[in-house]
């Protein structure tokens, strides 16, 4: 049964009390995924139940960050850079991330290349990748739940592409990096107008 406007502005307020009582704010973000409240609730419920896997708070943040840089989101590179921080991240390994390069840390390192090589090959890693990944200390669950991010923050990276998202004054301190401005320059695939 479709949901009548009345009904979607309801799920909307709904979803927006939740969000302003956990964060203290209502992000840019949730605003625009909240044009459809059933794309903000699956976005929201992805992320609550990533929160809680195998990763640390800095290290789901590097993971997001690293995501978002990849498909050049300007919203997400800023938020997630911010959150990282602020989860003590060091602000050189962040502008390592947000250049391209691999963190120092190597941890970090680890999580960082596999985000990246699990984006380039979409998924597509065969046994001697798998086992590669594994020595390098990454669990199969550690592995799985970095694509259960990429698959959240795809969600999100694509809906900032279409609403161009206007970034929150909280996550200013990211966007004043000249490696945020090199890092979200529009980046369109081949063959994509515009």
């Amino acid at each position: 049964m479709a949901t009548t406007n009345g009904q979607r502005d309801e799920q909307r307020e709904k979803i927006f009390e939740a969000v302003e009582s956990k964060f203290g704010f209502v992000p840019n973000l949730i605003r625009e995924l909240a044009e459809s409240p059933a794309v903000a609730q699956t976005y929201l419920n992805g992320a609550d139940a990533l929160s809680s896997g195998a990763f640390t708070q800095k290290e789901q943040q590097v993971i997001q960050a690293t995501v978002a840089v990849y498909n050049a989101c300007h919203y997400c590179t800023a938020a997630h850079g911010t959150i990282a921080l602020g989860a003590g991240l060091d602000k050189d390994e962040l502008a390592a991330i947000l250049k391209g390069e691999t963190p120092s840390d190597e941890r970090l390192a680890a999580i960082v290349d596999t985000t990246r090589e699990v984006l380039e090959q979409r998924g597509w890693l065969d046994e001697d990748e798998q086992a590669a990944i594994e020595a390098r200390g990454l669990s199969r669950a550690e592995l799985f739940e970095i694509i259960g991010f990429i698959g959240v923050k795809t969600l999100s990276n694509y809906v900032n592409h279409v609403a161009e998202t206007e970034v929150d004054e909280q996550f200013s301190e990211v966007t004043k990096m000249p490696e945020y401005q090199e890092a979200i320059k529009r980046k369109k695939p081949a063959g994509v107008a515009g």
